[in-house]
């Protein structure tokens, strides 16, 4: 009496999955790796732009802005800051909280002034953070 049983071969089709299957997961352990190897323990990096058009609606004055974290780790209550100086002096100020910002991510928004930001000299930069 033989005990022991043959194993039936595997398809062409088998082996096929059986291939995609591995270098799939080799794949993703791969840059797993790669991910956790090249990242770095980096604080967030934030930088604000207005490169969009000032327009005006009502008498007010809207600044558009985008801010990114290109740092690597997520930014609480970002705080923005807008000083608006005319010939000297600055005349209006304002400011924008935001929630959080990851890794990577943007935000929009827009400052809202009584007077034309474009006969002055307008800054936007970040105030603060906090970690999380």
């Amino acid at each position: 009496m033989n005990t022991e049983q043959e194993q039936p071969k595997r398809s062409a089709a088998e082996w096929v999955t059986l291939s995609i299957s591995l270098l799939i997961l080799a794949v993703i352990v791969s840059l797993v790796a790669y991910i956790w190897i090249n990242e770095k323990d980096q604080p967030p990096v934030l930088s604000v732009s207005n490169k969009q058009k000032i327009w005006e609606a009502d008498g007010q004055f809207y600044v558009p802005f985008e801010i990114v974290n290109t740092g690597g780790e997520t930014a609480e209550s970002v705080q923005l800051i807008a000083e608006l100086e005319i010939q000297g002096k600055v005349t209006q100020s304002g400011e924008q909280q935001i929630d959080f910002l990851s890794r990577g991510e943007k935000e929009e928004g827009a400052f809202v002034f009584n007077e034309d930001p474009r006969k002055g000299q307008l800054t936007i930069r970040v105030g603060s953070y906090k970690s999380p």
